[in-house]
């Protein structure tokens, strides 16, 4: 089984967007952990593109290299529109023509999609899926992939929208429009979440 929990570096990433730009010994001292780790975790963030680093100089003393967010760091970190998006689906709801509403769910998969694929990666349809539970931990969705090669399941461990699915289930259906568009093949749900006691999963058909 391969498990991808929310990234470990989200504390970092916080601790950026609030206090940010801070250098290593800044870093280290906040978050409590050695200037070594520290280092490994922003490289592993410049690779991802989520931090920039720039160089401050002051005298003749050595200079002095601190880390900020960059634009796609920003987005990643201040992305909690939950009260939005939960009425922006309750409007969407109550649009009684049926085509249109499907016209408009079919638009939003599609600006998702054109977001999100530049960061899906594999030759192989496992290697796609984990690469997408990579992306949803970075957005702290905890997502594993599970089973055979030959028969590979999405396991959500935790629910993207606990509110908004709550409110309206079939927001799944479009979670599985989104992978389906992102995977480059159809997946179906075959099992939702029920008041938390089960934990929702999609394979592909």
């Amino acid at each position: 089984m391969s498990t991808t929990a929310p990234t470990s570096d989200a504390d970092l990433l916080d601790l950026l967007r609030c206090e940010g730009p801070l250098g290593v010994v800044e870093l280290s001292e906040a978050i409590e952990v050695t200037p070594t780790a520290i280092r490994q975790r922003l490289s592993r963030l410049l690779a991802q593109n989520l931090i920039e680093r720039e160089v401050e100089r002051n005298g003749r003393g050595r200079p002095r290299h601190c880390y900020r967010l960059t634009q796609k760091g920003l987005r990643l970190t201040g992305s909690n529109f939950t009260d939005l998006a939960l009425a922006l689906w309750t409007q969407l709801g109550t649009i009684e023509s049926d085509e249109v509403r499907s016209e408009l769910i079919c638009r939003v998969v599609e600006a998702l999609a054109q977001g999100y694929s530049g960061e899906i990666r594999g030759a192989t349809l496992t290697e796609r899926m984990e690469s997408l539970a990579g992306l949803l931990a970075r957005r702290r969705v905890p997502f594993s992939v599970d089973g055979p090669p030959m028969e590979p399941v999405l396991t959500a461990h935790a629910c993207p929208y606990p509110d908004l699915a709550e409110a309206d289930p079939s927001i799944c259906m479009l979670e599985k429009m989104l992978f389906s568009r992102l995977l480059g093949k159809e997946v179906q749900l075959i099992q939702s979440d029920q008041g938390g006691r089960m934990r929702c999963q999609f394979q592909p058909t």
